[in-house]
């Protein structure tokens, strides 16, 4: 059962008059490959009394808002360094229960072929959040466009940039919006299953990607300190890791191109 945010109340009200045998967890989502591939594990997880519910957020703000208030059971959208800086910014009290899958990112343009052909003073669009952000500055430092300040790693942001000599300036946009304004400029940060979903472009096509060294940046089932130990979502995560019908909507869900996502709890 998929739910909009639109009609999340109503649904909770419809939950609560009805009589219901299944343990009933509503999952966070955003559109795309987690939507899908929590969606596909539903009828294994009916089977094994769990009633899945999604529930999706357009934004990248609001389902740790909807977590923290009990809207929702867990959230399925963010990385781990993600939440470690939404902990620290609103003192959230999350904790992984499990990871899924590893989204790579790449940089793609629609119109240069190669890095060497971007302009003098081209424009590139880049994540706004603090942590894909630093995701993107790194793999155009991998590309030879910039160089950021020695030891800043993923957390390195605009400010970190120590040499340009192409002299990029740099647009900020919300992650899940990158897709719709890579036409509009020269270079941009990409997530291939946002890609996929606007059907924009072919998300194979990105200048460069990260992979399997960003671990870190798998998707976890994040969820409040104080169920990190329930049964249902225990069985929520090892249903999804194990279950083929998630494997292949996950694969859907990336143009079935291997190189642009990874399945990090099989190594």
């Amino acid at each position: 059962m998929r739910i909009h945010i639109a009609g999340l109340f109503s649904a909770i009200l419809l939950a609560a008059t009805g009589v219901a045998q299944a343990e009933t967890i509503k999952v966070g989502v955003v559109p795309g490959v987690y939507a899908d591939s929590i969606e596909a594990v539903i009828p294994e997880a009916k089977a094994k009394g769990l009633d899945i519910q999604v529930v999706e957020f357009s934004d990248w703000t609001t389902p740790n808002i909807a977590l923290q208030s009990g809207d929702i059971d867990v959230n399925y959208f963010q990385h781990q360094p993600f939440l470690n800086n939404a902990i620290k910014e609103r003192g959230y009290e999350f904790v992984s229960a499990g990871i899924g899958v590893l989204a790579n990112i790449g940089i793609y343009s629609l119109k240069y072929k190669n890095f060497a052909d971007v302009p003098q003073n081209g424009k590139v669009a880049i994540a706004n959040d603090p942590v894909n952000q630093g995701r993107g500055l790194l793999l155009l430092q991998k590309a030879g466009l910039i160089k950021l300040k020695d030891g800043v790693g993923f957390k390195g942001t605009l400010d970190d940039i120590v040499d340009n000599p192409k002299k990029l300036t740099f647009n900020e946009v919300e992650g899940p919006q990158l897709a719709r304004v890579t036409g509009d400029v020269d270079l941009a940060q990409g997530y291939p299953h946002f890609i996929v979903a606007s059907k924009a472009f072919d998300p194979s096509s990105g200048l460069i990607y990260s992979g399997v060294d960003d671990k870190q940046f798998a998707i976890i089932f994040a969820v409040q300190k104080q169920k990190v130990n329930d049964a249902g979502i225990k069985e929520l995560v090892a249903l999804y890791q194990n279950s083929p019908a998630v494997r292949a909507a996950i694969s859907k869900a990336f143009a079935n191109d291997q190189k642009l996502y990874t399945l990090p709890w099989l190594n």
